[in-house]
């Protein structure tokens, strides 16, 4: 290869190192200011998750919390900032993703690639939203029912949570259900790519719904109310992805077969 050959080949390069470095600044500033944004209102924002607690407790003045370091709720508005922020500059992240990517793709790949980039954020804020109206409320009123009210010789003993852990329990179901919420998005891009199709989806149903309880086992706390409230959605999306995958497979037969007859022809 000529020297002229390696100094062409460096300049494409360049463009697109140029081009990711501008795309990794938006995405790093997005994230930045959406931190600042979510950590000035992370009381605000605490409280909103409380619901949930509130829901189980029946009213806001039912429960308490407390922290036992001075820096314990400081620390825990970080992480609760730090969330927020992922959450909301994911549309802008994934937006730099989508235009560094796209030109590099057909038009149809790209046509292909932008449905999956609208469902992905959908299914994770559905997924989010079952964990607040449902599993969440659910999981509460399970721990709650082992309070002891004392008396006849026994010894009172009442749920008084720490804000990092309940802070901690929250997020992580949010992130759990919005990470098994994305199962329809998964199959049917592996299905896209070839790598599965419906009939195997079909015939590896029983062993999904294993894998399905084990991983909602290790996400979850450990409890039955929170593991079945993962599952079950979960394998309801695993029954709705076989029914997308052959609505793929049905298209792709036909534009196959018109490809065909206008071969024909």
């Amino acid at each position: 290869m000529s020297q002229a050959d390696i100094d062409a080949t460096k300049a494409p390069l360049m463009e697109h190192l140029v081009e990711l470095r501008s795309r990794l600044i938006k995405s790093i500033l997005g994230f930045v200011a959406a931190f600042a944004i979510c950590f000035t209102f992370a009381g605000h924002i605490f409280n909103i998750l409380l619901v949930p607690y509130e829901i189980a407790a029946g009213s806001a003045e039912a429960i308490r919390l407390q922290y036992t370091a001075p820096q314990e709720y400081f620390i825990t508005q970080i992480k609760l900032a730090m969330f927020g922020a992922g959450f909301i500059s994911f549309p802008l992240v994934a937006t730099q993703i989508y235009k560094f990517v796209a030109p590099g793709l057909y038009k149809n790949e790209r046509s292909a690639f932008f449905p999956y980039l609208i469902a992905t954020p959908i299914l994770f804020l559905m997924g989010a939203g079952f964990v607040y109206f449902v599993a969440m409320p659910l999981a509460m009123r399970f721990f709650l029912s082992m309070q002891q009210a004392g008396g006849d010789g026994h010894a009172s003993i009442e749920l008084i949570a720490k804000t990092s852990e309940y802070l901690s329990l929250i997020m992580t179901l949010i992130f759990a259900f919005g990470i098994c919420f994305q199962t329809p998005v998964i199959l049917t891009l592996l299905a896209r790519a070839g790598f599965i199709d419906s009939a195997w989806l079909i015939s590896k149903r029983r062993y999904a719904i294993v894998v399905v309880f084990a991983i909602a086992a290790v996400l979850t706390p450990p409890d039955v109310i929170s593991q079945v409230a993962l599952a079950v959605p979960t394998v309801l999306l695993y029954e709705a992805s076989i029914f997308v995958v052959k609505m793929i497979e049905k298209r792709k037969a036909e534009a196959d077969k018109a490809g065909g007859d206008g071969d024909a022809e």
